[in-house]
């Protein structure tokens, strides 16, 4: 949501105010895609990862206001829990050795604010769940202090009208009941975006849908919830309960959720804002004093902040962003779909494969989504999030295929073929492709380790909390490294 706000109760005047100032920015914003020059010439690419924090014992550590006071670095911020931090790489191209400048910026960034956390006796960790976290951990207590995660707390329970309930089945079956948005906390995730033309955004987006479900098969890391064996990406389904506004009498009358994959292919980046418009109600009524109107009138580029707010509430896995940067208006995509970790080597190779595949896709003569139905796309995407890289998945042309033939024989060459595009050096194309490529041959994810380290743990004679711990203490060892995932040992 990239915005701090008091925390606030909100009158029936502000709500109404809010939402005339949100179709007023949303009628700007369609003129300004018919008239405006958005910056697009060198589109740049961006990463954010979201973070644990843990102590000595690899639990969580409600600390991240002190570390961010004392490590004072604007690229790092607050997130939902108190043991979260989110840390936002400054955007950069990917052409040439961009993907290795990435690299070791992320490393020098996530080392310096370990270094401040040590002084706080914890420690960072990028993983999608924090497997040893329990219910006890995520209460409305352990909230960050910002006040918009209190207010956007206040506003999905006063939305919901009751408890929000959390029910996944797995290799176990986790089923909670709790007063605030806090589980949600437990999900941290690596988050990509793309800088397009407004020309080329629905292209993006299409693409970018297409491959999600290829993009989380690959990449799972979040096995684990609250103590229980859940889905290879347990994330995705925890995201979509613990935030979820509607009651079930309105789940049963096909009312939209606000974690959405989306029901339709898209022709214009209009398309996305105005179905967010239409289809879900406020949640953060909070005005601006611009007219946007006016700014666009006097020459001026309109910052749409409630337009840009209240699209920060709506958390579509691929998210359209309108953004500013050096005064000139821009367009981005937001992938959202993959966990953080296990190691910045493997969430680049997850970035190169997800840069080089919508690159290729977009540029091909019959786009992939004119011949997938929508709804094949949003069944792939879940059955990768429930079986990760022992998933099936359906595929134009194919049929149905297992997701690591689909990627070794059919992906991979593509997203090499749109790395070059983006003029990729080849030496750093091969060498993060290749860690896809062998995490598909040995098919060991960072979700797959986890398992199986539990596992081997367990009929030692370990029990399941006292194994979670281990084998958390172990990941962050190897994580240290730096070594993919792939080449972790197991036992």
């Amino acid at each position: 949501m990239g915005k701090d706000v008091a925390l606030h109760t909100f009158t029936r005047q502000e709500r109404e105010h809010y939402r005339q100032k949100v179709r007023r920015c949303l009628d700007v914003f369609a003129l300004m895609l018919n008239d405006f020059s958005f910056d697009h010439d060198h589109p740049t690419t961006g990463l954010e990862i979201e973070l644990n924090l843990v102590d000595n014992e690899h639990l969580p550590a409600m600390v991240n206001e002190e570390v961010l006071r004392d490590l004072n670095d604007p690229s790092f911020q607050t997130e939902l829990g108190r043991f979260n931090l989110e840390l936002n790489v400054p955007p950069r191209l990917i052409s040439g050795d961009g993907l290795a400048g990435y690299e070791q910026q992320i490393i020098e960034s996530l080392r310096r604010a370990d270094t401040t956390a040590r002084k706080h006796d914890a420690a960072l960790l990028t993983i999608g769940i924090l497997p040893t976290l329990t219910t006890d951990h995520t209460v409305t207590e352990n909230l960050s202090t910002n006040g918009r995660y209190r207010s956007l707390n206040e506003e999905i329970l006063a939305a919901r009208g009751e408890q929000i309930g959390v029910d996944i089945r797995g290799a176990d079956r986790l089923r909670i009941r709790t007063d605030s948005i806090a589980p949600e906390a437990a999900c941290t995730s690596l988050q990509f975006h793309l800088q397009v033309s407004p020309a080329d955004f629905a292209a993006y987006w299409n693409a970018s849908q297409v491959i999600a479900g290829v993009q989380v098969a690959v990449g799972a890391n979040s096995p684990f919830l609250f103590g229980h064996q859940l889905w290879s990406e347990t994330r995705i389904a925890l995201f979509e309960q613990a935030t979820d506004t509607r009651p079930d009498e309105l789940k049963a009358q096909g009312v939209r959720p606000r974690v959405w994959f989306g029901e339709r292919w898209v022709t214009s980046i209009f398309d996305l804002f105005e179905e967010n418009v239409r289809y879900f109600p406020p949640l953060l009524p909070i005005a601006e004093e611009e007219d946007p109107v006016a700014v666009l009138r006097d020459g001026g580029v309109p910052r749409l902040g409630e337009l840009r707010l209240h699209n920060g509430t709506v958390y579509r896995w691929n998210r359209p962003v309108y953004d500013i940067m050096g005064g000139r208006p821009h367009l981005r995509v937001e992938n959202r779909v993959l966990p953080a970790g296990p190691t910045v080597v493997d969430m680049l190779a997850n970035g190169a494969l997800y840069f080089g595949l919508v690159r290729a896709l977009v540029e091909d003569d019959r786009p992939l989504w004119t011949q997938l139905p929508f709804s094949v796309a949003q069944d792939n995407f879940h059955a990768a999030s429930r079986r990760g890289i022992a998933a099936p998945v359906w595929w134009p042309r194919i049929g149905e295929i297992r997701v690591t033939d689909l990627v070794l024989e059919v992906l991979l060459p593509r997203a090499a073929e749109g790395l070059d595009r983006f003029g990729v050096d080849p030496e750093q194309r091969d060498r993060l492709l290749g860690i896809i490529e062998q995490r598909c041959l040995t098919g060991q994810t960072g979700s797959t380790w986890q398992v199986n380290t539990v596992r081997a743990l367990e009929s030692a004679g370990a029990t399941r909390p006292a194994a979670l711990r281990a084998m958390v203490g172990r990941y962050a060892e190897l994580q240290r490294s730096n070594e993919p995932v792939h080449t972790w040992p197991v036992g």
